[in-house]
């Protein structure tokens, strides 16, 4: 015995919740080690005793082979006296030390969960709340931490006896498992009509089901919010829900049951095969099927669909052989947050949805869809939101805590504590009061669980967002205001744990300059502590201004009178402007009224979209770009157009109008539209990386990140890492968190936390 020691084992991460417990009881039962493990504040806390090769056996366990939902951020050990005692133990949760222990992401239903679902003689068969220590959900419905159930919405279904038996037993997968339920204590299923009246069904998924068929809509509430679901193959049901949802051409989402369903629809590889069984259950856009049985109405003038696999029991109910896929689309009105309260839905949502697929278990905290794709051969976020909040992301290194704002639209925001950043769930645009008031509501309840109170507070440089005024309306903190760009190269480095500064090409739609002009198509050279603008696009007016962004035409014209002056090529663009519209626009430009300046990425691909009769107005934010890249008809075109970089004072900078002319010329000799698009994204990839050649020649850098919406671009993404690679550039891009602005208030936290580091 004189090898026998004790230890003090403290563990943080995501590991409340997930059975970690258990999965600790049972492994000291397996190597002989005696002590106890309990939940604290901070994550969970074991002690152990036993022979000291026994007790190596214990630890390498508790690193290495733990439970599939968690995730282990901190492992610390202190040796203690030994004390003799016998037996291992699972404690009552303890809450008094700081709270920082991590909440997991609600999770898909796990495949144990899901044989007893289908299985005739199991207790819980059909149930659609059937979940265990592996699965179901966490963040949608967790109030406060430690994450008992008291500390959830469960705390509204006293467990029955044989419910509670499971979560007294340490042998059993619903040991300590919070959302535990049964047909008979659980939560239960609602059918209601369009007027929110309750059906008097034995079945309600067997009714929805119906309904389905006969091309009804019916909303369904699921894990974070609701759902809009019609059948997809039934052409006058979609379009029929874009009618009434007042969403013209944004593609919707689908759902399949098993992707032996999605490939009669879909064309997937093996890496987005992999993405779309991950535990998260992302939307992944995965290329259309020629001859698909789907609706052309799901997603207009796109190559792509949008498509997840079933994450809640409800879910493969309704898709058990059923239909070869739903469209489940966010319960909103178009620019909406997703709608999550029950008397919410009912008013939000009547007129859209001819019936409400209900349950009575509350959601504490809306969560959209994530959205994925794969790029440059990983998996890219686009949208990060359910199954993936509140998870922690590392950064390279402690600092402040800091609430960051982010940006006006695809708004997320951010709190740090120590190493370690937490994104929120995608909210959306602040530009109507309920996306205001989720915003609002989204920081609170981060507050609450993190139990954190920064004392800075960082925001967008535009002094009119949304999310500015409400920095400005805080008191008592300090105020850091970010340049949008910079924050985007920011954060691209802070997700990879890059230390040092790096070549940023950032790419977007819109963000407010140092200069007070709007940026969008720059190359910085900096890191989290600073940046300098090294190069950027040419600064064109934006005809309207905001209108600009809407209208794509007006940005034709303004390049167009950029390459030519006034004596403008007969395209049908032009043609299509009514005479005196097209002479006040002209006048506009060349006056500078109503006429901001933009260096921005994203117009320029809205010009060129509406230079090629692809979209001279817009439905959705970015649609002009997307139509521009569905052109693109295989990889084969090589070719690219002349353009010209200028050295100027203030950096090296793009000059289009060489561009514009040969797209021009390519268009009136009838080159395809597919080529013309080819060619201007291959020129894009070209021009950076001559770019950053140039820079790398100034400065001594060879490592490049790729940031902003421009970079959500599949073709041009992978171009420029191809070439940039072949140049010796190490290249940066984004996977875990959005390249677009859902991943700006993490790059916002990091530089004031830099700022505040320095005083």
């Amino acid at each position: 015995m004189s090898d026998l020691q004790r230890k003090r084992i403290s563990i943080e991460g995501i590991v409340q919740g997930v059975g970690f417990r258990p999965f600790v009881y049972q492994a000291a039962r397996r190597w002989g080690v005696t002590g106890w493990v309990r939940n604290d504040s901070r994550g969970v806390t074991v002690e152990a005793e036993g022979p000291l090769h026994r007790l190596a056996g214990f630890l390498w366990t508790l690193r290495e082979d733990i439970p599939p939902l968690a995730s282990i951020s901190r492992f610390e050990m202190a040796d203690l006296p030994v004390t003799g005692a016998a037996g291992f133990v699972i404690c009552e949760s303890e809450g008094e030390a700081a709270k920082t222990a991590q909440i997991s992401p609600d999770t898909y239903v796990c495949p144990d969960c899901l044989d007893e679902l289908f299985d005739p003689v199991d207790r819980r068969y059909r149930y659609p709340f059937i979940n265990c220590t592996n699965c179901g959900p966490r963040y949608s419905i967790v109030t406060a931490i430690p994450y008992d159930r008291r500390n959830t919405t469960m705390v509204d279904f006293p467990m029955c006896a044989a419910c509670r038996a499971e979560y007294d037993d340490p042998a059993s997968r619903r040991f300590h498992a919070q959302p535990n339920a049964c047909p008979e204590c659980g939560p239960q299923l609602t059918l209601r009509d369009g007027q929110g009246r309750p059906m008097a069904l034995e079945d309600p998924v067997a009714a929805a089901i119906g309904l389905l068929r006969q091309g009804q809509i019916v909303a369904v509430k699921g894990l974070g919010g609701y759902h809009l679901a019609v059948d997809a193959a039934n052409d006058a049901a979609v379009r029929e829900l874009r009618r009434r949802k007042s969403r013209d051409e944004k593609p919707f989402a689908l759902m399949s049951y098993s992707s032996a369903d999605i490939l009669r629809y879909a064309d997937v590889d093996e890496c987005e095969l992999r993405l779309l069984g991950v535990v998260e259950r992302p939307i992944v856009l995965l290329r259309q099927k020629a001859g698909h049985p789907l609706s052309p109405a799901v997603a207009p003038r796109n190559r792509y669909f949008g498509v997840m696999l079933p994450y809640s029991p409800l879910h493969y109910l309704l898709l058990k052989e059923s239909f070869p896929a739903l469209v489940m689309t966010s319960g909103n009105l178009s620019d909406e947050p997703i709608v999550y309260e029950d008397g919410e839905a009912a008013a939000r949502l009547a007129g859209i949805a001819d019936a409400f697929l209900v349950h009575d278990r509350r959601i504490e905290t809306r969560a959209d869809d994530s959205i994925a794709r794969v790029m440059a051969g990983k998996a890219l976020l686009l949208r990060r939101s359910r199954g993936y909040v509140p998870r922690g992301i590392f950064l390279p290194h402690p600092q402040s805590s800091v609430l960051a704002l982010g940006a006006e639209l695809k708004n997320t925001v951010c709190f740090t504590r120590d190493d370690r950043a937490f994104l929120s769930q995608h909210i959306g645009d602040l530009q109507n009061a309920e996306a205001c008031a989720s915003f609002e509501r989204t920081i609170g309840h981060l507050q609450q669980i993190l139990e954190l109170q920064p004392q800075i507070v960082a925001h967008d440089l535009h002094p009119d967002y949304h999310s500015t005024r409400y920095a400005d309306a805080l008191e008592g903190v300090r105020k850091v205001a970010v340049q949008h760009h910079h924050a985007h190269l920011a954060s691209c480095l802070a997700e990879h744990g890059v230390k040092g500064e790096a070549i940023g090409v950032i790419f977007d739609g819109i963000g407010y300059g140092a200069d007070g002009r709007i940026w969008g198509g720059e190359f910085l050279v900096g890191d989290g502590k600073g940046y300098r603008r090294v190069g950027h696009f040419a600064y064109l007016p934006m005809p309207g201004g905001d209108a600009a962004t809407r209208e794509p035409f007006r940005m034709a014209l303004s390049c167009l009178h950029h390459a030519y002056g006034g004596d403008l090529p007969p395209l049908p663009v032009v043609a299509a402007i009514p005479e005196p519209e097209r002479r006040l626009l002209l006048q506009m430009i060349e006056k500078g009224v109503n006429s901001p300046l933009t260096s921005s990425c994203g117009r320029l691909f809205d010009a060129v979209a509406a230079l090629c009769g692809l979209r001279d107005r817009i439905s959705y934010e970015g649609q002009a770009a997307l139509e521009l890249e569905m052109a693109i008809e295989g990889e084969a075109e090589e070719g690219f157009y002349p353009y010209d970089i200028e050295h100027a004072e203030e950096g090296y900078i793009f000059q289009p109008a060489a561009t514009i002319r040969a797209i021009v010329g390519d268009l009136q000799g009838r080159v395809p539209v597919s080529a013309v698009s080819a060619r201007f994204h291959n020129t894009l990839a070209y021009l950076v990386a001559e770019t950053c050649l140039l820079v790398r020649a100034d400065t001594g850098l060879a490592r490049v990140a790729l940031s902003g919406g421009v970079f959500q671009n599949r073709y041009l993404t992978e171009k420029c890492v191809a070439i940039l690679k072949r140049g010796g550039f190490e290249v940066i891009t984004h996977s875990l968190v959005p390249p677009n602005d859902g991943g700006l208030a993490l790059g916002q936290a990091v530089i004031a936390g830099w700022q505040a580091e320095e005083g």
